[in-house]
């Protein structure tokens, strides 16, 4: 017997890649998912990519869960925390929702709404101490799928001095299955395709994370939606301090850490290169005209933006090493 894995809201498209991850990972043994619409459903019915895989959903309920040892959560924002707080303590659980990711009650009314539920320890391994923080949690809060995307580029070069805090600015463009697997109009083939929208702007839910995870004071964040089932391709500006290469220091910041790639020089990130994988590829410079730092980030919003983050913590929280299960490697073409 293996480590034994639930995953709450599995019949979503983070749920779906978290099915895929832990039916593959050598030591985990997937033993329960639940949904609520599709609960009753076999898993391949839900997820055909998963054709084979003998499970059928069951209804979300804390004593479908209870005897895993380890519980990931892939709820809509706000149903977490009820969920959470019903299973024993002696089960651990990694949220891929937003529900414990913030430390400031009031940015968590301004920017989601109802009673705040505390802040658990912040899932993302490549920040200072958090490898430590995370392996000795027994409660995980995983990123959100953009903040991933702006801190690993942000965070170095703010906690190096290379960058003012303030005045930052990122643009960042999302395959569509960041908004969920809910049918919404918007959302149809016809109305996607050959067409880029921003939305959320100057209010996104992300921003107050990406201020407390990357130190940022002042942040204009404008999302787009685009044609593209997955990925996230984010462009970061700031001013800078002085002349500090902000390569190098994001080379140093990331000389150890498995899943962040520092492209060479002249390269630039592009999502494709990281759909299927658990890999965030990172490029920077400095605009010959206004003089502000560029950093540009890709990822997979699923992978190291969702469900591959969510293991990668898992594996911390179980003292496995934290690539175990997981790849560096993209699906071309």
């Amino acid at each position: 017997m293996g480590i034994r894995v639930a995953v709450a809201g599995a019949s979503g498209y983070a749920g779906g890649e978290l099915l895929r991850l832990v039916a593959g990972h050598p030591e985990f043994d997937l033993v329960a998912a639940t949904a609520h619409s599709q609960a009753g459903q076999p898993v391949s019915a839900v997820h055909p990519q998963l054709a084979g895989l003998d499970l059928t959903l069951t209804a979300t309920d804390p004593a479908a869960l209870a005897d895993a040892d380890l519980v990931f959560l892939a709820l809509p924002h706000g149903e977490s925390a009820a969920l959470a707080a019903a299973l024993p303590a002696t089960v651990k659980v990694v949220d891929l929702g937003a529900d414990h990711r913030l430390h400031d009650p009031d940015a968590w009314a301004r920017y989601y709404g109802g009673p705040h539920a505390g802040a658990w320890t912040y899932g993302l391994p490549e920040l200072p101490g958090q490898r430590a923080a995370i392996a000795a949690a027994t409660r995980v809060a995983s990123t959100g799928c953009y903040a991933v995307a702006t801190t690993l580029a942000l965070a170095p070069l703010i906690a190096a001095g290379a960058v003012f805090p303030a005045d930052v600015v990122v643009v960042a463009a999302s395959g569509t299955s960041g908004a969920g697997r809910t049918a919404k109009a918007h959302l149809l083939g016809s109305e996607v395709m050959g067409d880029l929208s921003p939305y959320k702007v100057g209010a996104h839910q992300h921003v107050p994370e990406i201020k407390q995870a990357t130190g940022a004071t002042s942040l204009s964040f404008t999302p787009v939606l685009a044609p593209m089932p997955r990925g996230i391709l984010a462009t970061v500006t700031a001013v800078p301090t002085g002349d500090a290469d902000p390569r190098d220091v994001l080379l140093r910041a990331y000389a150890d850490a498995p899943f962040v790639h520092v492209l060479p020089e002249g390269a630039w990130p592009h999502t494709a290169a990281t759909a299927g994988a658990n890999s965030c590829h990172l490029q920077a410079g400095v605009d010959v005209d206004s003089g502000r730092v560029i950093v540009v980030s890709a990822i997979d919003n699923l992978g190291k933006g969702a469900a591959g983050q969510a293991v990668q913590c898992a594996n911390l929280m179980l003292g496995l090493p934290e690539t175990t299960g997981l790849t560096t490697f993209g699906v071309a073409p």
